[in-house]
């Protein structure tokens, strides 16, 4: 693993897996996104994960003119580093999930590096009274859903955003064989390091929230590309806090936000995404980790920079 001298803080700020319902925290129109993403780089994240929703509904929408609403305004009020996710959101088709990163040519795109049964069914199961119609089904429905990333969905999102508009990527890697699966892009000369791989826990369906999962996971990462990646990790719900600490204590970096979790301790719903960029931060200067600017992080990660972009 690459060390570094600063921790990269990712806020993922609304995600798709979440629903209006869950948290009335939860940014939904243009403008709360850009207001989630603004106040998160203000707390110190230097790159913010992005995903856009339906402002009347708050459904998950792939709309690349949703994404542009926001996009050039987060950009105006501040250098952080905007990803744009290709997940999208659940049930959409591979058109869909790259439309938005297609359009803005971003600096760094998510990248999910498997397919993986994905069931968050059991939120479900939680709440009486939704409020939009949508929610239920949307979550139920993913008993019997895969999350499809195929070997030629991975490859066609390398070559168009990666080698025709010089867009890097957050490897999302939701279980030990997605490490593998990177390196077989890596063998085959179509990927250049240093890579940001993100491991994933937690997620039912990808590999579980025990600790000693994210020690193997380091391992074989480190085994397999060396010095030529850096270490980031997220973790569902209550784990958050515990999982992104110990990748900093691993020398790695650290991804929080209502995407991940709603919460900010146990039975407290956070108010803001910018609360746990907050946290994380005060633990991590309380270790001693010194926080990364958002140059500092394009310079880690070889990005070509803010005005490459196509908002």
């Amino acid at each position: 693993m690459r060390q570094a001298d600063k921790v990269i803080i990712t806020c993922a700020v609304t995600g798709s897996i979440h629903t209006p319902t869950m948290s009335d925290a939860l940014p939904i129109t243009p403008e709360q996104i850009t207001e989630a993403a603004v106040g998160a780089a203000e707390a110190g994240a230097s790159i913010i994960h992005l995903h856009a929703r339906d402002p009347q509904t708050g459904r998950p929408s792939p709309s690349a003119d949703l994404f542009m609403k926001f996009l050039p305004a987060i950009k105006r009020r501040t250098d952080a580093v905007l990803n744009v996710s290709t997940g999208a959101g659940l049930g959409m088709s591979m058109d869909q999930r790259v439309e938005a990163a297609r359009a803005a040519r971003p600096e760094v795109a998510s990248l999910n590096m498997g397919s993986i049964n994905f069931n968050i069914s059991g939120a479900a199961q939680k709440i009486d009274d939704f409020k939009f119609d949508w929610e239920r089904p949307y979550l139920e429905s993913t008993k019997d859903f895969v999350l499809k990333n195929t070997f030629q969905d991975i490859e066609t999102i390398i070559v168009e955003l990666g080698h025709r508009h010089g867009v890097k990527f957050e490897f999302e890697c939701y279980d030990v064989g997605h490490l593998y699966t990177l390196d077989h892009f890596v063998r085959r000369g179509l990927l250049k390091p240093p890579f940001l791989v993100q491991c994933i826990f937690g997620i039912l369906g990808g590999i579980g929230a025990d600790l000693e999962n994210l020690a193997h996971m380091k391992a074989v990462a480190d085994r397999l590309f060396g010095n030529d990646y850096y270490l980031s990790v997220l973790a569902a719900g209550r784990h958050q806090m515990r999982f992104v600490t110990q990748s900093a204590l691993f020398g790695g970096h650290v991804r929080v936000g209502l995407e991940d979790s709603l919460y900010l301790e146990r039975g407290r719903f956070a108010q803001s995404n910018a609360q746990q960029v907050a946290k994380i931060r005060r633990i991590l200067e309380e270790l001693s980790l010194e926080v990364a600017t958002p140059d500092e992080a394009r310079k880690m990660l070889d990005l070509k920079g803010g005005d490459q972009v196509a908002f």
